[in-house]
């Protein structure tokens, strides 16, 4: 029996399993200073500063402000603000607010992203096998209403339902966001469901943990594959090979 006849559900990640990053994030930040008339910032420092900057108001803040009640453009202010003031840019308050507009309008368009080949064919077949398609991400409401659709990966056709960190208040790799992922999908039991992702920490391990079936795609040749496969993971290099893999792996139990 393969591992597709036992499937109602699938459940996806996006960034790194759906869609990428398209340039880098300093690409967006210059543009940004330009479009007023500055400089262009410098990469190394920038992609420094947002790193840090990022972490600290993840965890402050986390699920971009959920809890504390803050809105969604206030999260990323702070963040991109001192972002800019740890790479050594301490733009003033008109002047910020102008380089802020245009890098929070980029990054909520589908401009930073690009959709890998296979993810459209993918979610197609898998309505084909009338499977429910589900998206789990750590990311904020405009993935679900602006970023998404601009990609043309559209609820109701390309997926089912959406679990967004921003949203619910909780992140991978906490299991609670798999087990709203199930009831969001109609109760849907966990061994009848997988999960496709590109963290082991992230994806695998806590789907794996509420009982439901997990794989990896490792599209990037991480070094981390290796050591994934050792611990007894599948994985695949692209969506193309998991529906090869869920049409002909036959389980033992």
């Amino acid at each position: 029996m393969s591992l597709l006849s036992r499937l109602r559900c699938i459940t996806v990640d996006v960034t790194g399993t759906l869609m990428a990053y398209k340039g880098e994030l300093g690409d967006y930040y210059c543009m940004a200073a330009k479009s007023v008339g500055l400089p262009c910032p410098d990469y190394k420092r920038v992609h420094g500063g947002f790193k840090l900057a990022y972490q600290e108001m993840a965890k402050n803040y986390p699920c971009f402000g959920f809890a504390a009640k803050m809105p969604n453009i206030v999260w990323w202010k702070t963040c991109v603000r001192d972002s800019f003031v740890r790479a050594g840019y301490d733009y003033d308050e008109e002047t910020f607010e102008k380089i802020f507009r245009r890098i929070y309008a980029s990054f909520g368009s589908a401009a930073p992203y690009t959709i890998f080949p296979d993810s459209h064919p993918f979610l197609r077949w898998a309505h084909e096998k009338n499977l429910k398609v589900g998206i789990i991400s750590n990311a904020e409401y405009r993935y679900r209403d602006v970023i998404l659709p601009a990609l043309g990966l559209n609820q109701g056709t390309d997926w089912d339902f959406g679990v967004f960190s921003g949203l619910e208040g909780v992140e991978k790799p906490d299991p609670r966001i798999y087990e709203i992922a199930l009831e969001r999908a109609g109760n849907i039991a966990p061994e009848e469901t997988l999960h496709i992702g590109d963290s082991m920490r992230k994806d695998y391990l806590p789907a794996k943990s509420v009982g439901m079936h997990a794989l990896l795609l490792d599209r990037f040749k991480t070094p981390d594959a290796e050591e994934w496969k050792k611990s007894g993971a599948v994985v695949l290099p692209d969506l193309e090979a998991v529906q090869n893999f869920l049409t002909t792996e036959k389980l033992t139990s």
